[in-house]
């Protein structure tokens, strides 16, 4: 059991999860804080936690609160980690941490002179079989990198009735399938090869430009239609579908392409690594086999059994191999790497977990993507907007 506690705002879609996966890793929630006090004490007592915070002044008040976890929309993560640092609490944001690469790096600098732990939330890191994947490429059993492919896939806003806040630009940010789901792919894959993405050459598509909102409340992945409820026509720009090549800090090539409109398509991350030595291929519906590509002998389909991969990865494994473990896992793991980086210390040094530098580059890496679709043309990671 954690000695630290922790409170979370925003009780949408993803506020849940992490209460779910703080209770999992062995952290006390103290409270949740919605939208306004209504939200909060009506998400305190689903969620069964003590207190539903009026305020974030109030939350940041509470000296019982160690840990603070920020899953609101976009718009909201600056202001809200500017604030949960200036109280010198640690913080654990939802990607992405900022709306731009501005904001981003104040944030950035802000957490090294608050001397707390910073993290965001890129969760995909930690199924066992992606840190397999990662043990192999920095072991040297992958061999030197030849290039890499994949992409994440998504059908909630498949149907022109499809609505959520994240297609607003003004709420999600320019970019919303890329920045979405796309940089958890990005951060996995830049994890996996340990090195960075230097340069994109992105194509985007809005597949409707129109979308109806309707005049009542819609949940994130509910499976609610909205064909029977009162709506409004909204004009959207942010992309539901995306290509982008990559160039590797190496100099290896890489595609990633990214849509929410691909039907049958839940929630599907995938990629392939193909190296000298042998190819790594994985995906997150089927998240408990690794399959392992060898040119001379046969292929092998490793499974998610602590007693066959990596220590690394054992040690985010909770359950012995055919006791299959998914999403819901992932952030046990996080808030466990997390919290014990807190209480050690060890967050001081080089942290494992993900960082708000990590979180600084993905916006880097977006805002690359968008100036490269605006331009049609290779962008470099960091090139000036003028």
């Amino acid at each position: 059991m954690s000695i630290l506690s922790a409170a979370v705002v925003g009780t949408g879609f993803i506020g849940p999860v992490h209460v779910e996966g703080l209770r999992r890793a062995g952290v006390s929630v103290r409270g949740v804080l919605g939208s306004n006090p209504d939200k909060s004490q009506a998400s305190a007592e689903r969620l069964r936690v003590d207190r539903g915070y009026a305020s974030l002044d109030e939350l940041l008040a509470d000296d019982g609160v160690d840990v603070v976890h920020i899953t609101s929309p976009n718009r909201f993560h600056f202001e809200q980690s500017k604030r949960v640092l200036a109280a010198g609490k640690h913080v654990l944001c939802e990607k992405p941490l900022a709306m731009d690469a501005g904001e981003s790096q104040q944030l950035v600098e802000l957490a090294n002179q608050a001397g707390v732990a910073a993290s965001v939330n890129y969760n995909i890191r930690y199924y066992p079989l992606c840190i397999e994947a990662a043990q192999r490429a920095r072991s040297g059993k992958l061999g030197e990198l030849f290039h890499v492919a994949g992409s994440y896939v998504q059908d909630w806003l498949f149907h022109p009735t499809d609505f959520n806040w994240r297609v607003l630009s003004d709420d999600g940010g320019q970019l919303r399938a890329v920045a979405d789901i796309g940089t958890h792919w990005l951060d996995l894959i830049q994890h996996i090869l340990n090195q960075k993405v230097a340069a994109v050459c992105a194509d985007l598509s809005t597949v409707y430009p129109k979308r109806k909102r309707p005049l009542g409340g819609v949940e994130t992945f509910s499976g609610k239609r909205n064909e029977h409820t009162a709506t409004e026509s909204i004009d959207v720009t942010t992309e539901d579908y995306g290509c982008v090549m990559l160039r590797f800090e190496s100099g290896a090539k890489g595609v990633m392409w990214v849509s929410q409109v691909t039907a049958g398509r839940k929630n599907c991350l995938r990629f392939e690594i193909a190296g000298s030595k042998e190819s790594l291929a994985w995906n997150s519906e089927s998240p408990n086999q690794l399959n392992i590509g060898h040119r001379d002998t046969a292929n092998e389909a490793l499974p998610r059994d602590p007693a066959l991969i990596d220590p690394r990865a054992a040690a985010a494994t909770s359950y012995p191999g055919g006791h299959n473990e998914g999403f819901g896992d992932t952030f046990k793991q996080l808030f466990t790497d997390f919290y014990s980086a807190i209480e050690s210390g060890r967050y001081r040094d080089r942290p494992d977990y993900p960082t708000f530098a990590d979180g600084h580059h993905e916006i880097r890496v977006c805002e690359a993507i968008l100036k490269s679709h605006q331009q049609q043309r290779w962008i470099n990671i960091g090139e000036p907007s003028t």
